[in-house]
């Protein structure tokens, strides 16, 4: 049994959020330590070397406008970023066909694209109405609420193809299928990003940019910052005492810490399986039963160099056969090796995350062969990362809310619990779910942390 660390504040993970409190705490003269599960810092965030210092990220990884807490951060920390390769034409794979087009808006059938259109607006002009600290509180939460996303489609999108749209747009975004996720959830998401077309599109979008070195050298550099003491990995907590005298945490490793606050800043359902003394209140726990994670994998060729640019490829497509829905050129900065990106996402993620790892990546890689040619059938080399085996993350890219979640226990998600503060992408107002609702959460839990103490 280790010696007990006392502080001022502890955290739980070590992702954006957790580290992020940490830096904010500590520029207000807390002490702090943060206590990781993982061997490494930066959560459902982590680079893979290719070798010669070049990196790819099998997590989170992209950067877009708005997303300023986030710049702030990387700026700081000295890491810099880099467009989305977008040159050339994109590729859809439509109805057995395939058509390059270029822009955001592919070559199918004018009477869809106008549906989806009217969609798009209809869902950002009610998105507007709800209020991103209080969803719950929109006048129309109870109705919309009540239903799916994929319920709202089936009613409002007038063509079957528009509908496919709009699922591969759910797909993309929540790695969920559209009868997973409640329509307030997907208006909340909306206002939080503030557009639909921000969450969807790259240029302009939040798949614009990505780091140079990768997004985890982000969190690499902000926990030296902290210091070499200040972040215990391999150190799952597993038992939070809390009481009007501050809290308790026991994890594995034999590491216990006392400190007057703690914020936990994990996904919801991962901070439900924390055992904690007293019991939490049922209502806060059975929000955690009703927070589930995305389903996905990212899944990368890499060869020894991006030929489809030669062709006058972007190397972004999307498909409405796939397995692969959605493909991005996620190439190094210097272009060199070639790696093109597939997310198999929600159903597809489920199914194929089921089958032997040969047999996923043949079906991934038929899919970069029938979008970009026979030169994509022979990759120097294959990643993948299915997050939803990983121990401490169960899933990617982050919670969703299923239909009465909101309504019913949404008040839940961020209010404090005597002593324990609650922090992590999925509390965000601003950009929830994302690398920069995450820095905003830790800000957020920071400021709310040095009120009390």
């Amino acid at each position: 049994m280790g010696d007990v660390r006392e502080v001022d504040v502890a955290i739980v993970g070590a992702g954006f959020a957790g580290l992020t409190a940490a830096r904010a705490l500590g520029a207000a003269g807390a002490s702090t330590v943060v206590l990781e599960a993982r061997d490494r810092v930066g959560g459902r965030v982590l680079n893979e070397p290719l070798g010669n210092g070049a990196v790819v990220e099998v997590g989170g990884q992209w950067i877009g406008p708005t997303q300023d807490r986030l710049a702030a951060l990387a700026t700081e920390m000295g890491v810099d970023t880099f467009p989305t390769y977008g040159e050339g034409s994109n590729v859809i794979e439509w109805r057995g066909k395939l058509r390059r087009y270029r822009g955001t808006i592919p070559r199918i059938n004018p009477v869809v694209l106008l549906d989806v259109l009217r969609a798009q607006r209809k869902l950002n002009g009610m998105a507007s109405e709800v209020p991103v600290d209080r969803p719950w509180a929109a006048a129309k939460a109870s109705d919309w609420d009540s239903q799916t996303a994929r319920t709202w489609f089936r009613r409002n999108v007038r063509t079957r193809a528009g509908r496919e749209l709009l699922q591969l747009a759910t797909e993309a975004v929540w790695a969920a299928q559209p009868e997973d996720v409640s329509l307030l959830h997907v208006l909340f998401y909306i206002h939080s990003a503030g557009r639909l077309e921000l969450l969807l599109d790259t240029a302009g979008g939040a798949q614009q940019d990505r780091f140079v070195g990768g997004s985890q050298l982000v969190a690499i550099r902000l926990a030296e910052r902290l210091g070499h003491d200040a972040v215990i990995t391999r150190a799952p907590v597993r038992r939070i005492e809390h009481g009007p005298e501050g809290v308790t945490l026991h994890a594995d490793g034999g590491a216990t810490v006392r400190a007057k606050r703690a914020i936990v800043a994990i996904a919801p359902s991962l901070a439900g399986r924390i055992v904690y003394d007293p019991p939490l209140p049922g209502y806060r726990d059975q929000l955690t039963q009703r927070t589930p994670l995305g389903t996905v994998a990212k899944c990368m060729a890499v060869y020894d160099e991006p030929f489809w640019r030669f062709e006058g490829l972007s190397g972004q497509a999307t498909s409405d056969s796939g397995p692969v829905k959605l493909t991005y050129d996620n190439s190094p900065p210097s272009g060199s090796p070639g790696v093109l990106l597939g997310f198999l996402e929600g159903r597809q993620a489920r199914e194929l995350g089921r089958l032997p790892a040969d047999q996923r990546r043949a079906a991934v890689i038929d899919c970069f062969t029938r979008i970009f040619g026979p030169r994509a059938a022979r990759p120097e080399r294959y990643i993948e990362r299915l997050w939803a085996d990983e121990e401490f993350s169960r899933g990617c890219y982050g919670c969703h809310m299923p239909t009465g979640a909101w309504t019913g226990y949404g008040e839940a998600l961020r209010a404090p619990i005597g002593p324990i503060h609650w922090a992590g992408a999925e509390v965000a107002e601003v950009w929830s779910g994302y690398m920069d609702g995450a820095v905003r959460s830790g800000e957020g839990a920071a400021g709310a942390v040095l009120a009390g103490i």
